[in-house]
């Protein structure tokens, strides 16, 4: 008893410090109060916003679905690289570069009608038809190309065809 005597007589002769304690823990409580209220309205905002559209829906069965759809988007991908992959591999065989140079090859005849016109794949691998037009015929070669090069003299023109076709991307 004597105990509970001295602390009412502490408090009571220590009242003004007592309050002001009271009021700090007070105002303390309501910062912290105001505080976490913000964060539960932030997590409700984000919380509306994740389930909008989601009348009554379940959140696990709608994680459910978004993992499903997300491993069927998976597939297509992994699809969709193999088909790129494959595409790629098809058209690096394709025509790609291709160059034409017209010349004059006989003096006697007008304009360019004579041509070069080098036609490679990725690889520079192709042909070079040449075209040589004169007033009383005309003939029409074809060189093959590989890496770049042909085992067959090349002209000057069709060198200038094929290292201006060499030069596209």
């Amino acid at each position: 008893m004597e105990m509970k005597a001295q602390l009412i007589a502490l408090i009571v002769n220590n009242w003004e410090y007592v309050i002001i304690s009271i009021f700090f823990m007070l105002v303390f409580t309501l910062v912290l109060f105001t505080y976490n209220l913000m964060k539960m309205n932030k997590m409700k905002k984000r919380y509306r916003a994740m389930m909008h559209g989601m009348e009554q829906a379940n959140l696990e069965e709608t994680l459910v679905a978004h993992v499903e759809e997300l491993r069927r988007a998976l597939v297509q991908v992994k699809s969709l690289q193999e088909d790129c992959q494959r595409l790629n591999a098809t058209t690096s065989h394709c025509l790609q570069k291709i160059n034409l140079v017209r010349y004059n090859a006989f003096e006697n005849t007008g304009s360019d009608l004579s041509f070069a016109l080098a036609m490679l794949d990725s690889h520079n691998d192709g042909v070079v038809v040449s075209s040589l037009f004169g007033r009383n015929e005309s003939r029409v070669y074809a060189k093959p190309i590989v890496k770049g090069q042909s085992t067959y003299f090349l002209t000057e023109e069709e060198q200038q065809a094929l290292r201006q076709a060499g030069e596209k991307k």
